[in-house]
């Protein structure tokens, strides 16, 4: 009896944890910034009212990044009245920790919006953040003390990008990686504890896309990849190297989507009519014509997600909505008009979309039909609803302007 009642107990705690697992998300748009959050045990229907709001924090001033979540802590920007820029740190909990100002932020400037961009990116003891005017901050993370500040266009002779940088540094090791677009610096690397240049893209020239770069392993290869202003680029990530680029312009030089890597291709698209393409590293010159192309998912600034052999985003032209192609052929499976446009993210097999109407959906992957599995509306914040979502330890993280919320979305809360 007691053996098998200890027998019972072990496969409950064992159930237990497998229900509870979560993991961090020290950058924008996940650990491997592809939009896929390693979360196990969420819920795959929402009640009627939603997930739990567990708590809720305002006062963060005008900004549209995403909160990063690493070692206990929630990391966002925001800008106050007088353009200055704060990063703020809050226990998990919702209680603040710290609060760090750092200099001036992005105003207004014709289309740009005034207010902070960049996600801050934390790595071990250190946060980085690039500012709107392309300053690289480090700060460390026990008080928000600044460590570092690079002014990226005055030591590359770039130039301020029309609408503002918009960036998520990527780190590598001991390379902090960025596109500030200056001569014969498209992507650099900076050493994280000096601020030292470790190497630039000679040769490569092209102004940022407001881009945060993503590092992908074909073939043994390490290399960083990220869309510049005129198109998807692939650099070695040790040497700065260029390995390959593919031209693929977009008509205001603003390409914010982080590509996507499987299957031995990578999928860029952007918007205004640009739609997406689909490159095969397999062949020997991946710069070739695309292996396919697309319109239907005409995707501005929303990011893409590929799960279950299907890529899906929102379309800005055309008939905008949730778009789900085929990965391999490009085929459109279906477009739900009714989700509008809004930022996709996905984890534990589940879409997310925060809709700029402000609505939050959950919607199952299918290449057969779209099924939505839930949706509420953001009550609380300000201005647009742009800023993506952040999917951490089992809670859903949504920014909103001067607000942000925690929802818990795991099983059995």
């Amino acid at each position: 009896m007691k053996k098998t009642l200890f027998v019972l107990m072990c496969s409950v705690a064992s159930l237990l944890a497998v229900v509870a697992e979560g993991a961090d998300c020290p950058r924008f748009r996940g650990p491997a910034g592809d939009g896929i959050f390693p979360e196990t045990g969420l819920l795959k229907q929402w009640p009627e009212s939603g997930p739990k709001l567990v708590w809720s924090a305002q006062g963060l001033g005008k900004g549209y990044s995403s909160a990063t979540v690493a070692n206990g802590t929630v990391y966002v920007t925001g800008m106050d009245d007088q353009k200055q820029g704060y990063l703020f740190a809050f226990n998990l909990d919702g209680s603040p920790k710290w609060k760090a100002p750092y200099g001036p932020e992005l105003e207004q400037r014709g289309p740009a919006v005034a207010g902070t961009r960049g996600t801050p990116t934390i790595d071990g003891d250190q946060v980085f953040l690039l500012t709107g005017f392309a300053k690289l901050i480090t700060f460390d993370t026990a008080k928000g003390q600044v460590l570092r500040t690079v002014d990226l266009l005055e030591r590359f002779g770039a130039e301020q990008a029309t609408f503002g940088f918009a960036e998520s540094v990527l780190v590598d090791g001991q390379k902090v990686i960025c596109t500030p677009g200056g001569p014969d610096a498209s992507l650099v690397a900076l050493d994280r504890n000096t601020g030292e240049t470790i190497w630039q893209t000679k040769g490569l020239s092209q102004p940022s896309g407001c881009c945060s770069a993503r590092l992908i392993r074909p073939n043994g290869q390490s290399l960083v990849v990220t869309m510049l202003a005129n198109g998807v680029v692939a650099v070695d990530a040790g040497s700065g190297q260029v390995v390959w680029q593919h031209e693929y312009p977009h008509r205001a030089g603003v390409q914010p989507n982080p590509p996507l890597y499987a299957d031995g291709a990578v999928y860029v698209c952007s918007g205004m009519g640009t739609g997406g393409a689909m490159l095969s590293l397999a062949e020997s010159n991946p710069t070739a014509t695309p292996k396919w192309t697309d319109k239907k998912l005409d995707c501005q600034m929303q990011g893409t997600v590929v799960i279950g052999g299907c890529v899906y985003g929102t379309a800005q032209s055309g008939n905008r909505g949730l778009v789900c192609l085929d990965w391999k052929t490009g085929q459109a499976k279906w477009n739900a008009a009714e989700i509008g446009q809004g930022v996709v993210v996905a984890a534990d097999g589940m879409l997310y979309v925060y809709g700029q109407e402000g609505t939050m959906y959950l919607v199952k992957p299918s290449a057969e039909a779209f099924e939505l599995a839930g949706r509420f509306a953001v009550q609380k914040g300000t201005d647009e609803h742009w800023a993506h979502p952040t999917i951490a330890n089992g809670r859903l993280y949504i920014r909103h302007g001067d607000a942000l919320m925690a929802y818990d979305v795991k099983v059995g809360s």
